[in-house]
This record gives C-alpha cells, structure tokens and sequence, in this order.
C-alpha cells in the first residue's frame, strides 16, 4: 500500500466523521428550535366559553355563577336559565374548563362533561331538581 493510499483512506474518513457530525448538530439544532416554540405558546387569558349546566330557577342561576367565580381565573360568568348554558370568561393561565366543570358540579348541578354528586344533588332546593340524564 503506498502512503497516498492511506492519506486517501484518512481523508474519507474524516469527511465521513464531518458529515456525520454536521447531520447530528443539525439534528439538535432543529429539536432545540422545537421545544422552544411549543414552550412558548401562550394560554388565552380571556378565553371564551359557552359551557351546559342543567338548572331551572334564579337560584340555580346565583348558584352556578357563585361557583364559578369561586374558581381561580373567572373574570366573568353568566348563566341563563332559558338555554341552560354558562357563558364564562377565564384565563386559561389560571384554570381549565374542567376544573371549572367540577367545581359546578360540586353545588349540585351537572355539566355536558362532569356529573354532580347524588349527594350534593339531592341538598339542592326541590324547586331547584333539575331532570337528570340516565348514563348510557
């Protein structure tokens, strides 16, 4: 074997071991530059949402509304009785839906996705018994 044979042979392989480490900075490159921006999504602060809670009556409705504004993050909830459905505005930094879903559900009143208690149902006013949905 002749010396510009080997000096040949270490070339390639070199460029080999280049490529191969420009591929795999790259690579990292792009996953860091990834993660930075799903990190840097922001939530909503004034999210809206109509969500259905079952009521039937002026205390349903002073009910409902005190529940959501216990929960951390309601900038606003009004609910009427005609549609049955709770308007609220909040911020998605603070709260979720679904916890503010429960906290409903905690004073007596079912949501589309979180059922009250038989319990905390039946301590409702009886003006205040709303028809409940059977679970399929």
């Amino acid at each position: 074997m002749q010396a510009s044979d080997i000096n040949y042979k270490k070339q390639k392989n070199n460029f080999k071991k280049y490529n191969i480490m420009k591929k795999a900075i790259s690579l990292l490159i792009l996953l860091l530059t990834v993660f930075t921006v799903n990190a840097q999504q922001k939530k909503n602060k004034n999210a809206k949402y109509d969500i259905p809670v079952a009521g039937n009556c002026d205390q349903c409705k002073k009910r409902i509304e005190k529940a959501a504004y216990a929960t951390k993050g309601v900038k606003s909830a009004e609910y009427h009785i005609d549609d049955n459905t709770l308007h609220v505005i909040l911020n998605e930094e603070k709260t979720n839906v679904l916890t503010l879903k429960k906290n409903i559900a905690k004073v007596g009143h079912d949501t589309d996705e979180v059922k009250a208690t038989d319990e905390n149902y039946e301590n409702l006013h009886h003006c205040c018994k709303y028809e409940r949905k059977k679970e399929e």
